[in-house]
């Protein structure tokens, strides 16, 4: 019993600190930060101070592809977006240690995205390896659901391009039948197998930790973008 409690003692302090770097850092904007309130509409003159593309990682996780990207793409932006905070922090710390300017991350829920973010905005949209939410009563929440769908067609610009990364086949095939039913959409690229794939070069190299996971258990990495029209 003893050993548990320390464990979770230790577990519990290790993400107060993480917090606590969160809220020292410009990397992470997060509710009591008072920039938090007014970003929507100003994230190049007030965050990036450029006038640069704005590219967001939408369930970003630690922020593989918003570091990646960042590393790769010095006249873009990137915004990787999280609930969790502790794993806003792993890459809030690579993208200070690194002095990536052009990397910022935001903590909030996914559907609150339009209290961020003005009509026509943002530039692109990548979901890598989203929670499939494979329950029928989570069909609502999962981010290629219509509901999501029209939150991207609002913040995004026209021909702005959306991903979709994705280890689940149900996820792959559901956001397919969603996107074959909407008459807004074009450009619609898929496949089940992205390593087999012609697009396998728009990633760069770049696999999150859970893709990594997925690949040893042998399963293929699907892949899909499209545009509004």
């Amino acid at each position: 019993m003893l050993l548990l409690n320390w464990k979770i003692y230790k577990v519990a302090r290790n993400k107060l600190l993480k917090f606590a770097d969160n809220n020292q850092t410009v990397k992470v904007i997060q509710a009591g930060k008072p920039i938090y309130n007014s970003i929507k509409g100003n994230w190049r003159k007030l965050q990036f101070k450029n006038n640069n593309p704005v590219i967001l990682e939408i369930a970003c996780g630690r922020g593989e592809y918003t570091i990646g990207f960042a590393r790769l793409f010095a006249d873009r932006n990137f915004v990787g977006i999280d609930l969790k905070g502790s794993r806003l922090w792993a890459g809030a710390k690579i993208a200070d240690k690194e002095n990536l300017r052009n990397a910022a991350f935001l903590r909030t829920q996914m559907h609150m995205l339009e209290d961020f973010f003005e009509e026509n905005e943002v530039d692109e949209i990548w979901i890598i390896h989203p929670d499939p939410r494979p329950k029928k009563s989570d069909t609502r929440r999962r981010l290629t659901s219509p509901r999501y769908m029209e939150i991207y067609k609002r913040i995004i610009k026209q021909g702005g391009w959306i991903h979709l990364k994705t280890d689940s086949t149900s996820l792959y095939e559901y956001s397919l039948e969603v996107l074959m039913d909407r008459l807004d959409i074009h450009g619609l690229l898929h496949t089940d197998n992205l390593d087999q794939s012609t697009y396998l070069s728009d990633h760069y190299g770049i696999k999150t930790r859970y893709e990594l996971m997925f690949r040893v258990e042998g399963e293929n990495i699907k892949y899909l973008k499209f545009q509004f029209q």
